[in-house]
């Protein structure tokens, strides 16, 4: 996707002083496009199921070390989609390179990324583009965005973007057959009921983009049961046993999304209470969360299991590789989640 330049770049985040986000967001045509190439050709014969991952990268940071994971970590084999949250092309903290065309090309999948945010705090930017991917080990005929309902203005947060949630939608030709993959990132810094409108959007646009297929959405859904907006809330949370056992537990209650999915026809998986978010929290330790999900409709997922990234789970990890050398606590602040999907 072509960048712009950083003087373009600050010109339109000013706009925003006083101008609201859609109208500056309309200026910008890599908004509302998909980046899409299919490297490989599908493979030779369709397989009985389908492994789908679906995982938050933190802006593949740690790039060399999630190639790693992926073609290690035994937890997540087989996969054949992966639905990605967080990919950075051109940002600074990433080596300013193109993290989903990287590894869409290091594991011979085709991919479709959309545009989320482009950073504007720090000059060294290339684009500072960032967002979220499908990736595929069968042909892509088609993606787009889907663009959310605003319900937090990034520009004046410290990180300062430009930008909106939103998910990406593509059209998988497997076996001569339509399937459609869904990677989505609700906003966290809202209550459930700006996130069920988010959600709502997401829902309709695939009735209408891809109808009468076998579908399957996932994410970062951002399910913390608490206004992320509110520090009063997340310290709650926090300082309970019973609010944090929410988070993980009654997340149904809580969060209109996934009853929204239930009730529209999707199995909702890991279906068991398992954490993939660490929250840090001030003063150490940090706060589990239960906030990345695959959804399928059309399709059953038979298996399916959380996978850990924190670093004593790399016990897989290859003498001399750079995962096996990682130093850090985390690959990131998000585990994966990985279910085995057979078509109904």
């Amino acid at each position: 996707m072509q960048g712009i330049p950083l003087q373009k770049r600050k010109t339109l985040g000013a706009l925003l002083d006083t101008q609201t986000q859609e109208a500056v967001m309309a200026q910008i045509a890599q908004f509302h496009e998909a980046e899409t190439d299919n490297f490989v050709t599908p493979p030779d014969s369709l397989p009985e199921r389908l492994g789908v991952l679906m995982f938050n990268m933190e802006r593949g940071v740690h790039l060399t070390e999630i190639q790693e994971f992926l073609r290690d970590c035994p937890d997540i084999q087989p996969f054949d989609i992966i639905l990605a949250n967080e990919l950075d092309d051109g940002c600074a903290r990433s080596g300013n390179r193109n993290t989903a065309r990287e590894l869409a090309k290091a594991f011979g999948l085709n991919y479709a990324w959309g545009l989320e945010f482009i950073e504007l705090v720090n000059d060294e930017n290339d684009k500072g583009f960032h967002g979220n991917a499908v990736f595929s080990r069968w042909p892509i005929r088609r993606a787009g965005v889907i663009r959310l309902p605003e319900k937090y203005n990034w520009y004046f947060d410290r990180q300062k973007r430009i930008g909106g949630r939103l998910a990406v939608f593509a059209e998988l030709n497997v076996g001569g057959k339509p399937l459609g993959a869904v990677s989505i990132h609700l906003e966290n810094r809202t209550h459930g009921e700006g996130r069920l409108q988010q959600m709502e959007t997401i829902l309709e646009a695939v009735r209408r983009e891809l109808p009468n297929m076998p579908l399957i959405l996932g994410g970062d859904l951002n399910t913390n049961t608490f206004d992320g907006r509110s520090k009063e809330d997340i310290n709650d949370v926090a300082a309970s046993p019973e609010m944090r056992r929410r988070c993980l537990e009654d997340v149904f209650d809580f969060e209109p999304v996934l009853p929204l999915a239930a009730q529209a026809g999707y199995q909702i998986v890991p279906g068991e209470p398992k954490l993939t978010r660490r929250k840090p929290m001030p003063g150490g330790g940090f706060l589990p969360l239960r906030l990345d999900w695959i959804m399928a409709k059309g399709v059953r997922a038979e298996q399916s299991r959380m996978v850990s990234t924190a670093k004593e789970s790399f016990t897989y990890a290859v003498p001399g590789s750079a995962l096996a050398a990682f130093t850090e606590t985390e690959l990131s602040d998000h585990n994966a989640v990985w279910a085995l999907c057979r078509l109904e």
